[in-house]
């Protein structure tokens, strides 16, 4: 599939297209980047993805693929010569996309909350957002990844927040490690690998964003 055109229409702090960086530099495949303006989303964006208007979405031979997990699992099925993301097991694969689903579902909302609001809602937020790690802590359990051995599908779903946890750790004034420290300890094994290096933005340059979004929202 060397001849394919494959281009990413993303924003640099989303750990949703972190995702889709990470699966992609896992199987060395080659795209073009397309920084979006989520305040001024470009036209090719709103044609690509007309229902949810959001980034990411890969474009693969001018037809897109949106949603982050749904995407990693695309990238998967076609280039499934190289890096195998999901486990070949299927219950263990069922295992994979349940965690992801959980954290779909569960983290980024409750993440907002840290930064995003004041009061009882932010309280609240600060105290889901805990919980909800030290369940995924509890699934890692004394495995090296989520998948056991191997870095893959549960790993990508997750490590995009972590170039987060300062920003989270600031505004919530709580440490994430003192919390969950096997989890943040994974983190770190992951950050060893040149595909999510290479693919999570510095956590100070985060932490600037929010500060940003804060301001934009009249919370600074």
């Amino acid at each position: 599939m060397a001849n394919d055109e494959l281009i990413l229409l993303d924003f640099w702090p989303s750990m949703f297209g972190m995702r889709l960086r990470i699966a992609l530099a896992e199987k060395e495949i080659k795209y073009e980047y397309k920084e979006e303006d989520l305040w001024n989303k470009s036209p090719l964006l709103l044609q690509m993805n007309p229902i949810h208007k959001k980034i990411p979405v890969l474009i693969h031979n001018g037809k897109p693929i949106c949603e982050s997990i749904i995407g990693v699992e695309y990238i998967e099925e076609v280039w499934k010569d190289k890096a195998h993301l999901l486990p070949s097991d299927p219950y263990d694969r069922a295992q994979a996309r349940f965690w992801a689903d959980y954290i779909d579902k569960k983290l980024y909302d409750t993440a907002r909350k840290i930064y995003l609001t004041t009061g009882d809602e932010h309280e609240a937020g600060k105290k889901d957002f805990i919980e909800i790690l030290k369940v995924l802590e509890g699934a890692l359990g004394q495995k090296l990844y989520f998948g056991g051995d191997n870095f893959g599908f549960g790993d990508i779903a997750l490590i995009g927040f972590y170039c987060w946890f300062h920003a989270y750790e600031v505004y919530g004034n709580f440490s994430i490690e003192a919390e969950c420290p096997k989890l943040v300890a994974w983190a770190k094994r992951c950050m060893q690998r040149d595909s999510v290096a290479k693919s999570l933005p510095d956590q100070h340059k985060v932490l600037e964003y929010a500060k940003t979004l804060r301001q934009k929202f009249g919370l600074e």
